[in-house]
């Protein structure tokens, strides 16, 4: 899981931070509500864990941000405002989850649990991103390092499949039927033309090469940020 915790309390967000690192997750902290609020916005997150009294911007002024920009990343208020006021108001701006201080840690990590697996089941994914290349699933837009690419409806197809599939090798036969819907082989070099059409438009004009081809095997989408 990727996690982004909002805390000002440096013991607290040690603590935290501590648990979920051990159990192999990776979490950034923000101790102030404006450095908070800039990281949810600008970099993707499983889930927000978010302190109410923050420096800044309180915790609830963060989420209320968020939703309405259509953000709906789970959130969890990690907060000492305990009443049922307090809890009803978070939840009123958009809150998934409401945890009073003090709290046991492995409730902590259930609860952030079941918020990601319940995303992932009633969340249809609309948006798809491997190193800065950016795919807009509903908007059907193209972009890498912020810069627009002009793809052709297949072109966008392709990549959206390799993206779907980032770090691992997609074989001819697999794109074959699943992005030309041929449950043959026509005997054509069709993919090697799309490959090459595609290669160009997302990784020609930039020092990282994405797309690589895996002789033998077929081809695959690789993040130089991360261990494939």
């Amino acid at each position: 899981m990727q996690i982004l915790l909002i805390e000002d309390d440096q013991s607290v967000a040690s603590f935290i931070e501590q648990g979920f690192v051990e159990r192999g997750h990776i979490l950034t902290h923000a101790a102030t509500g404006i450095d908070g609020l800039g990281l949810a916005k600008d970099e993707d997150y499983d889930v927000l864990i978010v302190d109410r009294m923050l420096p800044e911007i309180d915790g609830l002024s963060i989420i209320e941000a968020l939703r309405k920009e259509n953000d709906h990343t789970p959130v969890l208020v990690l907060s000492a405002l305990g009443e049922v006021k307090d809890r009803i108001d978070g939840l009123k701006v958009g809150a998934d989850d409401y945890l009073v201080k003090p709290f046991d840690f492995e409730e902590l990590y259930t609860r952030v649990e079941v918020l990601v697996r319940r995303r992932d089941i009633d969340t249809p994914i609309t948006r798809l991103k491997v190193a800065d290349l950016e795919l807009d699933l509903l908007a059907h837009e193209a972009k890498r390092a912020g810069q627009k690419l002009l793809l052709q409806p297949r072109e966008f197809r392709l990549l959206e499949y390799l993206m779907r599939h980032a770090g691992q090798i997609v074989s001819r036969t697999m794109l074959l039927e699943n992005v030309w819907d041929y449950h043959f082989d026509p005997q054509t070099n069709v993919i090697d033309v799309h490959i090459s059409r595609l290669r160009q438009k997302i990784d020609k004009d930039f020092d990282e090469q994405l797309l690589q081809t895996v002789r033998g095997s077929g081809y695959v989408l690789n993040d130089p940020d991360k261990d494939v």
